[in-house]
């Protein structure tokens, strides 16, 4: 792999980062349906770094229910890491996974040190249970289960399940561990798939407070306010969505749609123009074209009659 340099604010696109670190799209997807990355066509230099981890582990043949389960725990144990994948160094060691940081490892389940190091620079990062603590060591063995929980639900509706079975398999890790936006926001999907409108909407608010930043929890929101005509509701959390993610492609996709229903040309155009410029080259850049070139056709009629 060639050496990567790159400035703060320089942007990778979806196929350009897949073909740069080896990946397709199913397995980019699937860590997406994961929430270790948030979907987009535009990924920024630290995103790549996230991404290239990913797919090291990968390569290392680690499962995704593994990088799952390191992921919380480390969040969990780590004070002020929000996005372990990017604040940390994660690589694998034969089948597992190991973390570096302050000139040593760790084991991210257990909290196992594997070499001395600095205590002091180690108590400043870490809040550690002690091994006898079953009163410590419970929290983490539920939200254990609440992730194999979670990454049975991905199977279920990956293999076509009955709805009822995925729907058990979130709640449970939900039950387990209440604080699991992922799990919340895809109960909530598959609710809105069978148009259990109110069941949807009240995982997706949850999720949000868990986590008032997940911008796929405002996108799906977004959509089902939508769809049941809340059009003001419906923006706000597009909005919300490209704060938090500018290059969100499928919420500037829905904006630029939202504000053309409700004759806002100006701002469908920006949103329009938005989208195409995160992606040029899909199927829905076709479309978006043709809806851009009807608002600018419309304007030059409008502008002849005047």
């Amino acid at each position: 792999m060639p050496v990567v340099t790159a400035s703060a604010t320089q942007a990778y696109s979806r196929k350009g980062v897949r073909r740069l670190l080896g990946i397709s799209e199913r397995q980019l997807r699937n860590w997406e349906k994961r929430t270790f990355v948030t979907p987009a066509e535009t990924y920024a230099f630290s995103d790549l770094l996230a991404l290239r981890t990913l797919a090291g582990l990968a390569k290392a043949k680690i499962s995704t229910g593994q990088i799952h389960r390191a992921l919380t725990a480390l969040r969990g144990r780590l004070q002020g890491i929000r996005d372990p994948l990017t604040e940390l160094k994660l690589y694998p060691e034969g089948r597992k996974i190991r973390v570096q940081f302050a000139g040593s490892k760790m084991e991210p389940l257990s909290g196992q040190l594997l070499l001395d190091f600095d205590r002091a620079e180690f108590e400043k990062m870490l809040a550690f249970p002690h091994s006898g603590d079953q009163a410590v060591n419970a929290p983490q063995r539920r939200r254990v289960e609440a992730e194999r929980w979670f990454e049975r639900g991905l199977e279920l509706e990956q293999s076509g399940a009955p709805i009822e079975d995925v729907i058990l398999a979130y709640q449970k890790a939900v039950e387990l561990d209440p604080s699991s936006p992922g799990a919340l926001v895809n109960l909530g999907t598959v609710y809105f798939n069978v148009r259990a409108w109110r069941d949807a909407e009240r995982n997706y608010r949850k999720a949000l407070q868990v986590d008032p930043d997940y911008a796929l929890a405002h996108f799906n929101l977004g959509n089902l306010l939508d769809e049941k005509g809340d059009r003001s509701g419906a923006l706000k959390h597009y909005q919300s969505a490209l704060q938090l993610h500018p290059s969100y492609a499928d919420a500037h996709y829905n904006t630029a749609l939202l504000y053309q229903a409700t004759g806002q040309t100006l701002k469908a155009v920006q949103h329009w123009k938005a989208y195409l410029k995160i992606d040029p080259s899909s199927s829905w850049a076709a479309i978006a074209r043709r809806e851009l070139a009807k608002l600018r056709d419309s304007a030059i009629v409008r502008g002849t009659r005047e």
